[in-house]
């Protein structure tokens, strides 16, 4: 259908009554709240109503079709705009909008995702919503690439001034048009208004020059008009080499008015809190825009008899779709059983037992020698670096496969160039559109970059990797700003920080040799329900003891979270407890204390302190007994290890930036030898 006959049949007067309905909606969700923002969901209910009603595909009665169209809202504090057109399309309900940012309700003050009633993602922190909706184009041109052009959708995003303010939309607008997602289209909704400014106050660049730059489609129009929004979101699904960013220059509040009935558009001071509040009338705002003022939660009637073949329309296209995709699927059944793997969200079937690895090497090269055999035996991963893959190793994985490139997403590496941020947020979005697995490497201290995107992965329950090298001081000679120290504190919160589900937000492992190392990735691999962070050795690290002779079968115990290293044959004096490569320095030094001390040692390795408190108090006593002194080794800060090594134990660490020297000196200063570990266990047991 071209644009004459879409705008023949288009009944205008709905079409506004509609987004009108929507602006009503969003302002009574606020005021009845006595909290939130109004002002920028009356302003983009034209462009989200045109959309939801005209071009985005999804099916009514399939919430979970994997060809939907996906919808990313980048401005989580436009949640009332999200909720009310949702709730015009029948997946919300009134009550469930006069309950917006109460407890127990389905409409939280910013969006968390919820994929059957069509929130596609979590946003709040501005920049990183539109980020995803990059990484779930990214997925689709993906999957594409492997099953055929029938499974082509689009991925929608709605950004904000904020949004566009925020640095991570440099490393998103750059990425974007370097690969040509031509799939991806984000409305700019420019209303010159933010919290407490107005934009020509913070910044006088121009946008539209700025994504031409990267080498988007840019297209400006009245983002109030519905004639010229449909025709600009016809043109972006017209178009085939470029991402689109639609700038629509809309009112803030539109519709709003004070109680004398004088214009309250534009104002600064509706963006954060209700209508009222700010010095306008809802009840004359609603009348203003046809409502009721008594009962402002309601679908005008011959608003829900639109969308009723609205939704009429969506499953039609749909079950075509459906029946195309059923054709395929008679056609290619291998490829269909394949795709229906991909969905499943199941752990691929590795035989991690048979990787083989170099003795001695650090847990990087063992990290890369696992992600060779991943791209070879995981054909829906895609790998991601911050320009350091031939250095975090992730180029173990980029040697089997090749890296993503515009007109061509048949390889599974993307090279995400130097914006780690923008890395972990386009794999957050990779992994919301379902599909596909997403991992993204880069040094650890550099975490500190990631943190919000990561912080999101464990708030939406996605299994994104991080694979973090370089993870202690003894990156050397870099100097301090290369030497993580609180980094791995800092992402240990997250073990102790329960998701929404109950569980433990996130997984932090860091092994203690190479084959201990295959197991982290094993357990990396088999856990689909939250994200876990590799934290990987840039250094060799010696092997450590295997009294079977099977080091493999003896670090599969890792899964527990903790287990026993060394075990003596009576109660132990002393134990001694590590993660990654500070293990092999109490083994060192427990030697130590047998050969000269006659003591009795326990050596613990402890990946992950979080799972080692979800078994049962039994095992938990057996690794680490009470009543016994115990010693803790850490790179990081001391309190990392305190909740392990318990009030009469200690923790050795660093309390200090590091310095810029030979990683065996800095051993020998730090105190990081065999030698300092006896030293400390002397003095522990004189306590």
């Amino acid at each position: 259908m071209d644009l004459k006959e879409m705008n023949n049949q288009m009944d205008l007067t709905v079409t506004d009554k509609a987004s009108d309905n929507i602006r009503i909606l969003a302002a009574a969700m606020v005021e009845k709240a006595k909290s939130g923002h109004p002002g920028g969901a009356m302003g983009g209910a034209d462009f989200v109503n045109v959309l939801y009603s005209e071009f985005l595909n999804f099916d009514p009665t399939d919430k979970l079709w994997i060809n939907r169209d996906r919808f990313f809202l980048d401005p989580g504090h436009m949640s009332p705009m999200l909720y009310s057109i949702l709730a015009l399309v029948g997946n919300y309900s009134m009550d469930d909008l006069k309950n917006f940012r109460q407890w127990g309700s389905p409409t939280p003050g910013h969006p968390e995702v919820d994929f059957e009633r069509g929130v596609e993602n979590t946003s709040g922190p501005l920049g990183q919503g539109h980020t995803m909706a990059v990484g779930a184009a990214i997925a689709e041109r993906f999957l594409a690439a492997r099953f055929g052009d029938w499974m082509s959708h689009k991925t929608y995003a709605f950004i904000s001034d904020g949004g566009i303010q925020e640095e991570i939309a440099q490393g998103a607008g750059r990425i974007a048009g370097t690969l040509g997602l031509s799939n991806l289209i984000m409305f700019y909704d420019s209303n010159n208004i933010q919290l407490s400014t107005k934009v020509e106050e913070v910044t006088t660049e121009n946008t539209a020059k700025k994504y031409e730059a990267w080498g988007w489609n840019v297209i400006t129009i009245d983002g109030n008009n519905a004639s010229e929004i449909r025709v600009a979101l016809l043109a972006a699904n017209n178009e085939t080499e470029r991402p689109t960013l639609i700038i629509g220059e809309t009112l803030m509040g539109k519709g709003a008015v004070d109680a004398e009935g004088a214009s309250f558009e534009n104002m600064v001071s509706t963006h954060g809190q209700p209508l009222g509040a700010a010095g306008a009338s809802l009840d004359k705002t609603v009348e203003n825009l046809g409502g009721n003022p008594e009962n402002p939660f309601q679908i005008f009637p011959e608003v829900e008899e639109y969308y009723k073949e609205v939704l009429k329309k969506k499953q039609e296209y749909a079950a075509a779709k459906k029946a195309e995709q059923a054709e395929w699927a008679k056609a290619n059944p291998e490829l269909a059983a394949k795709l229906e793997k991909f969905f499943s969200g199941d752990a691929p079937e590795i035989d991690y037992a048979a990787i083989v690895q170099k003795s001695g090497a650090a847990t990087r090269a063992a990290s890369s020698a696992v992600l060779a055999e991943l791209a070879k035996n995981v054909d829906n991963m895609i790998v991601s670096s911050a320009d350091l893959s031939n250095s975090d190793k992730t180029d173990g994985f980029l040697k089997e496969t090749k890296a993503i490139v515009k007109g061509d997403f048949s390889g599974a590496f993307l090279q995400a160039g130097v914006a780690e941020l923008t890395m972990a947020a386009i794999c957050n979005g990779i992994a919301l559109h379902g599909g596909v697995t997403a991992a993204c490497g880069t040094f650890f201290v550099f975490s500190d970059y990631m943190k919000p995107a990561v912080r999101l992965s464990a708030l939406m329950e996605v299994p994104v990797k991080y694979i973090w090298t370089h993870d202690a001081f003894r990156v050397g000679e870099d100097g301090p700003t290369h030497q993580p120290i609180e980094q791995e504190a800092q992402i240990r919160l997250l073990e102790q920080l329960k998701n929404h589900s109950g569980e433990m937000s996130l997984l932090a492992l860091r092994p203690a040799d190479v084959d201990e190392a295959t197991v982290a990735w094993k357990m990396a691999m088999e856990n689909t329900k939250t994200p876990t962070a590799l934290i990987l050795s840039r250094q060799n690290i010696k092997d450590l003891p295997a009294a079977s002779g099977n080091r493999y079968e003896e670090a599969l115990a890792a899964e527990k979270g903790a287990y026993i290293i060394e075990k003596p044959e009576s109660t132990p004096d002393v134990i001694l407890l590590a993660s990654g490569s500070e293990v092999s320095t109490l083994v060192a030094g427990a030697e130590i204390l047998k050969a000269d001390k006659g003591l009795k040692v326990q050596i613990v390795s402890v990946p992950s302190e979080g799972l080692f408190r979800q078994q049962s108090a039994e095992y938990q006593n057996e690794v680490i007994p009470a009543g016994i002194p115990v010693l803790g080794l850490t790179a990081g800060l001391p309190v990392t290890l305190q909740g392990l090594v318990g009030a009469n134990g200690k923790a050795v660490g660093l309390d200090h930036f590091g310095y810029s020297a030979p990683a065996g000196v800095l051993d020998e200063k730090f105190g990081y030898t065999a030698e300092n570990v006896v030293k400390e266990v002397e003095a522990l047991l004189q306590k």
